[in-house]
């Protein structure tokens, strides 16, 4: 595409849209001070956001666990934004359908990870306790891997990661079998601005595409990264601007962004492995994070 002078997307046979939806994260992975987060998203041009619903739950535990979960919804929505809640697979059936149930009368844009994506019977069965839109995909990597949701009907988004699937080509593939089903795509992307861009000129050519998972001032980011940032590794920044809960198609060549390396190359000096977090039950047990 970058020899031809033209942006991936007219290589996957041109744009559907102009701009692509997109949000952003708030809370971090043990989700508080929502309000105040989500009113600097709103401040930056997001409609719409995405948090943790829990900190770690055990198997069964008090529902009285869960009441943040609802609390936490209600003031995002209270402020006329969208909110999608991530269950990242940290609750057991016995739990995450209570929290199904609990955050319907609300409506979040969508559940993300009810369950792991393990257990595709039970995910099935949240599925026919709930209106609200179930998503996952993030641990899935290929058609075949998504072809029993698609089959038993249990998800309504699907989010494969563009550096884990197979990347372009094949999420566009994952995304056309979507299409058949009536299933949205909404791609994972917690990760740079390479990943961001690919996502985004899938976006801007697959019909199915609702909205796009951007990770500007993500707490993996804040915590980590030692001050970089979503933009910090480009020389055009303003191709990922936001308005009025966009972003405009990418008319660059190729994938649209310029990549700095001078910056990349400084970062990579003092760089660590990003390490695998976990959580400790009351009882010493490991919880899934």
């Amino acid at each position: 595409a970058r020899k031809l002078g033209v942006p991936v997307c007219e290589l996957l046979g041109g744009k559907v849209r102009d701009r692509v939806q997109v949000y952003a994260w708030i809370g971090g992975d043990r989700p508080a001070d929502v309000e105040a987060q989500a009113l600097e998203r709103k401040s930056q041009g997001f409609t719409a956001v995405k948090m943790n619903a829990t900190e770690d739950v055990g198997w069964l535990d008090s529902p009285s666990v869960l009441t943040s979960a609802v609390e936490r919804l209600k003031t995002v929505k209270a402020l006329g934004m969208d909110a999608a809640v991530d269950f990242h697979g940290r609750l057991h059936k016995p739990m995450a359908k209570q929290l199904a149930k609990l955050l319907e009368p609300h409506g979040p844009l969508f559940i993300e990870e009810p369950l792991l994506s393990e257990h595709p019977e039970g995910i099935a069965q949240l599925s026919n306790l709930t209106t609200t839109p179930i998503a996952l995909g993030e641990r899935l990597y290929t058609r075949w891997d998504f072809k029993p949701y698609f089959e038993n009907r249990s998800v309504d988004v699907i989010q494969p990661d563009i550096s884990h699937c197979g990347g372009i080509s094949e999420m566009r593939r994952i995304a056309s079998m979507a299409e058949a089903y009536d299933v949205a795509l909404a791609p994972h992307c917690p990760l740079g601005p390479i990943a961001l861009a690919a996502c985004l000129q899938i976006g801007a050519s697959v019909p199915n595409h609702q909205i796009q998972e951007m990770s500007v001032g993500m707490h993996y980011n804040t915590d980590v990264a030692g001050g970089y940032d979503l933009h910090s590794f480009v020389t055009n920044p303003e191709v990922f601007t936001v308005g009025a809960g966009y972003v405009n198609v990418l008319q660059g060549p190729g994938l649209g962004i310029e990549v700095n390396e001078e910056v990349v190359r400084e970062a990579s000096k003092t760089a660590k492995p990003w390490e695998i977090k976990g959580f400790v039950g009351s009882d010493g047990g490991l919880r899934e994070w």
